[in-house]
């Protein structure tokens, strides 16, 4: 089994999901925050779901509140962001650390298989990872990469 497939996360309810729960789908893991320049690109990334969930995608959100302190609530305030704001239908998951030693074990899997410019960090909210059906990372998005203009690398890794 696939690293990725080996993994596990909390769900924003509280609840243990593994990663094998998502296996043979095209996931796209993206880091996220309530108060981020960068968060309306919640509706954008909900549109890819609503678009691409029939043939295959799955996106999974990450609040992180590492960069500027800008996921400071608990589940039932990032749920509202989420839910209410950007009418998110994807699966959300409980605040993470994306960096340091306190990293979660999905982000340091992933940091290590695509580094990205500053040598395995991430840089920011809303940075992207897109993973292959079989498990097999296959692309790193930086926060300004909109989800828009990440969908032909989605529709050919979904090989539509």
């Amino acid at each position: 089994m696939p690293p990725f497939y080996q993994l596990t996360a909390t769900s924003l309810q509280g609840q243990p999901i593994a990663m094998s729960d998502y296996s043979g789908k095209l996931v796209l893991v993206v880091n996220t925050a309530s108060h981020c320049g960068f968060t309306p690109q919640y509706a954008g990334l909900e549109a890819l779901y609503t678009k691409y969930a029939a043939q295959g995608l799955v996106i999974l959100g990450f609040p992180c509140n590492q960069f500027g302190k800008q996921e400071p609530g608990d589940a039932d305030a990032i749920a509202q962001t989420c839910h209410i704001n950007y009418g998110v239908s994807f699966p959300m998951f409980a605040k993470v650390e994306v960096n340091g030693g306190a990293a979660h074990p999905l982000f340091r899997f992933l940091k290590a298989e695509l580094p990205g410019v500053l040598g395995g960090r991430i840089k920011w909210n809303f940075t992207k990872f897109l993973v292959g059906r079989d498990g097999k990372p296959l692309k790193r998005f930086s926060p300004m990469t909109t989800p828009e203009k990440m969908e032909s690398a989605i529709i050919a890794a979904l090989g539509i």
